[in-house]
């Protein structure tokens, strides 16, 4: 289905989400239209967060918004669903496009399996009507499903389109780049350099799959690594849990600026109790670049001054790679909470690689050398 038709048949002028490769068609013809433009589109930290601001937008308009993310973030959207929008309470209506990752019977990356499996029932269990897109539906099928959902969303009701792989699609092509210069694999591989046989924690999408290679192509071992395959935005609570009961180690977290934006609260967390063995290195290219390359607004953000104001002994900013080894050399000999914030192009290999280990032999290797378990 072209995602012009689609986007016509919904009737709406306001759109937010969290982008998601199974959504790329449509958020490559959003950003091409409206950009980030406040008044139309807008792209927010998480899924719970566009709710609320699209909650806003229909109190202040009268008009119905559009929700889009991947069925991970379905999660993020069940406290304001069922406490704010529900029609037991404020009843504001809302449409829902959701990237339906682990579909059963379609073959998909562990951590997208029982989310999957559970996409419908959580939408069912949270009295969002719901319809599945395919590659063969038709645009008669939608605009009849669309009229049926009109009704509900009068009666103050939410309604969901759940997109299966490649249904949706887009002719035209978008670009997503910024000036920096250093690539996010070349900056994991100086990284790993420093931090020897110490824990690293990496967060989820194209950060993990390198720092999978990069032990592969050095013929090191994987037990050094917690690889952050799902839970966007968790990464540095579970290198903060490890590194407060690891403090023998130097514990060292790669995050991404979405990551990093989605559950921000983690680093006033981590600034209040300031384990001295944690690193804290956040790749920032301002970019959800693993699913497509749309923005975040992390190009404006003064990582190193949030931190600080945070309780972060120290934070740096770095953009060559002889200020990055400066830093990873000085975080490494100091016994203090440090935070790197490494500017980074936007971009990979066409042919990276995923983990050939499974998510348990992941955690199954990573806790025995944790707990000297490992021979």
């Amino acid at each position: 289905m072209k995602v012009e038709k689609f986007v016509e048949i919904l009737q709406a002028d306001f759109f937010t989400g969290v982008p998601d490769s199974q959504l790329k068609a449509l958020c490559n013809y959003l950003y091409n239209t409206y950009k980030t433009d406040s008044a139309h589109h807008m792209i927010c930290a998480n899924e719970g967060n566009c709710v609320a601001l699209a909650a806003g937008y229909h109190l202040a308009t009268g008009k119905i918004p559009v929700v889009y993310m991947q069925n991970s973030g379905e999660g993020n959207i069940i406290n304001p669903v069922a406490s704010l929008l529900n029609d037991k309470v404020y009843a504001i209506p809302m449409i829902f496009v959701i990237g339906w990752r682990g579909e059963p019977g379609v073959h998909d990356e562990p951590q997208h399996i029982y989310q999957g499996e559970v996409t419908i029932k959580l939408l069912d269990d949270m009295d969002i009507a719901s319809f599945a897109i395919g590659k063969d539906t038709t645009d008669e099928e939608v605009s009849s499903k669309m009229e049926e959902f009109s009704k509900l969303l009068q009666k103050g009701k939410n309604v969901a389109f759940v997109i299966r792989k490649g249904a949706l699609c887009y002719d035209e092509k978008v670009k997503y780049e910024n000036s920096n210069t250093m690539c996010r694999e070349d900056i994991i591989r100086h990284i790993v350099k420093v931090t020897g046989e110490d824990p690293i924690i990496s967060t989820t999408g194209k950060a993990s799959r390198e720092l999978f290679e990069i032990r592969e192509a050095e013929g090191k071992s994987h037990k050094y690594d917690f690889l952050t395959v799902g839970s966007m935005g968790h990464a540095s609570s579970i290198s903060l849990g490890v590194a407060l009961n690891q403090k023998d180690r130097k514990i060292w977290c790669i995050d991404g600026d979405g990551a990093a934006l989605m559950h921000m609260g983690a680093m006033a967390v981590i600034g209040n109790n300031r384990p001295e063995n944690l690193v804290h290195i956040i790749i920032n290219n301002a970019s959800h670049e693993t699913v497509g390359g749309m923005p975040t607004v992390a190009g404006g953000i003064d990582f190193t001054g949030l931190a600080k104001s945070l309780g972060y002994p120290s934070a740096v900013s770095v953009d060559t790679f002889d200020k990055l080894d400066e830093a990873l050399k000085n975080a490494k000999e100091k016994d203090e909470l440090s935070l790197i914030e490494v500017k980074c192009s936007i971009g990979a290999r066409e042919d990276l690689g995923r983990p050939t280990t499974t998510a348990f032999e992941n955690r199954e290797n990573f806790m025995n050398y944790l707990l000297k378990k490992d021979s």
